[in-house]
């Protein structure tokens, strides 16, 4: 943020799509971290790193959602620019009571990839709640975070 205002207003406070056009295209990368807890009946049915319902491979269908959503940020979110993503990968596992999904991000842009990294984890957790909500309403969403980024004007990372 340049003098402490928000890049998505304006002047005048209305709202407006931030200009890259001098911006140097660079490698950027994200990474987003969603946590879920499902509840001990909904874990119980872990079986060789998956869960298994009438609907399908959980965790599968979670990666496959996470990376069509992130690939569909700047059509979710108003102000995003579409990037082309170079790469997208989902992680599942397992924690103790908690499924953790980690969504990184990599493209070569003027503009960085955390809003994709976001989506992804967000959508993936939201694809597991669907398909496991038949079992158990007892699923919470717990949080969503940006973990790390690289490139663009400063790079971040988690503690």
């Amino acid at each position: 943020m340049k003098d402490n205002k928000f890049t998505h207003i304006d002047p005048s406070g209305n709202p407006k799509m931030v200009d890259v056009s001098d911006k140097s295209v660079t490698k950027r990368t994200a990474i987003a971290q969603s946590r879920i807890s499902v509840g001990e009946e909904i874990l119980s049915l872990l079986q060789n790193d998956e869960i298994h319902t009438k609907k399908g491979p959980v965790f599968h269908t979670c990666i496959i959602a996470g990376i069509m959503a992130a690939k569909k940020t700047s059509e979710l979110i108003p102000f995003c620019h579409p990037i082309a993503l170079d790469d997208c990968k989902i992680e599942v596992v397992v924690e103790s009571n908690e499924i953790v999904i980690t969504c990184s991000t990599i493209t070569t842009a003027k503009t960085g990839v955390e809003m994709e990294a976001l989506t992804g984890a967000s959508v993936a957790a939201l694809a597991i709640y669907d398909m496991c909500k038949a079992l158990s309403h007892d699923i919470v969403i717990k949080e969503t975070q940006l973990m790390s980024k690289t490139g663009g004007k400063k790079d971040f990372l988690r503690k």
